[in-house]
């Protein structure tokens, strides 16, 4: 065979390479490390904002391995978990997770770190929320008000969360006042400036969006129910190939590592810290 013609077939081979991993790591969002090794993990803010990221590479530098990210709320990231699309999850969905754990198709639930929830609006407070006394009251002057509010109305867990605030205000929010977004955190909360509305936002995402929409601003926080705990799971032993390593990287994220990782991500680019560990969230379970 000639050099010419081993040197197109060895370019042919690179670019079936090439083309069988895009189409292996098709349908994620994310892919950190380079390691032989691979496992998959779903999750909604902690992706988006870039700890998953952070807590991956680093992980994959230790293992070998290659974490990839696919970018799903709290109810979609449990139907990965279910459908075994999926490795692992991080999710803030308490009642769910416990299910899944109670069916026997998750396994390894474990306490991360929280953020917690504020609920942003106009400067003009048309609806008064930062009278309030508490989540709930703040969520019933909105309605009354019919002052437009944001719902992502995606199964996340800011949905469920904003769903039972409601549910404990006694309400069921409809009308042209009630827009749904079914998008994610960060461009919901430009929707929201946009159309000069309400929006219940977590802490993480506004401390790196929130400079980016002016037009908004915290009009209410520090209700207990406002604390948003994330947990990860992973699939049972053997139901996935890289289950092993998933539980493994949980175990990473767990230890003194993994939680240093945690506390500090997001301060120096932010000024703050955009999660809590896991011995604050402890206090919130």
């Amino acid at each position: 065979m000639s050099h010419a013609a081993v040197t197109v077939l060895a370019a042919i081979f690179v670019l079936f390479s090439s083309v069988s991993a895009a189409q292996a790591q098709k349908g994620f969002d994310g892919v950190y490390g380079k390691g032989t090794q691979e496992f998959s993990l779903a999750t909604g803010s902690p992706g988006e904002l870039g700890l998953v990221e952070a807590l991956g590479t680093r992980f994959a530098a230790k293992t070998d391995s290659k974490l990839l990210w696919k970018k799903a709320g709290s109810g979609d990231s449990l139907k990965a978990l279910k459908e075994k699309s999926v490795d692992m999850i991080m999710v803030h969905a308490p009642a769910g997770e416990k299910q899944a754990v109670s069916e026997g198709w998750a396994i390894k639930r474990t306490l991360l770190g929280s953020n917690e929830f504020f609920i942003v609006g106009p400067p003009g407070d048309p609806a008064k929320i930062s009278e309030a006394k508490s989540a709930a009251d703040a969520y019933k002057r909105i309605a009354g008000s019919k002052s437009k509010f944001l719902s992502r109305g995606d199964n996340s867990g800011t949905h469920k969360k904003e769903m039972d605030i409601w549910k404990k205000a006694e309400i069921n929010p409809s009308g042209d006042w009630y827009i749904i977004s079914r998008d994610f955190m960060a461009a919901t909360l430009k929707r929201a400036e946009t159309e000069k509305g309400y929006f219940m936002t977590d802490s993480s995402t506004w401390a790196a969006e929130g400079k980016k929409v002016p037009g908004l601003k915290i009009l209410f926080k520090g209700d207990k129910v406002l604390v948003n705990t994330y947990h990860a799971l992973c699939q049972p032993e053997g139901a996935t190939p890289g289950a092993a390593l998933a539980a493994k990287f949980i175990d990473f994220v767990a230890s003194d590592e993994g939680q240093k990782i945690i506390r500090e991500f997001g301060r120096e680019a932010h000024g703050e810290a955009l999660y809590n560990d896991a011995e604050y969230a402890a206090r919130y379970e």
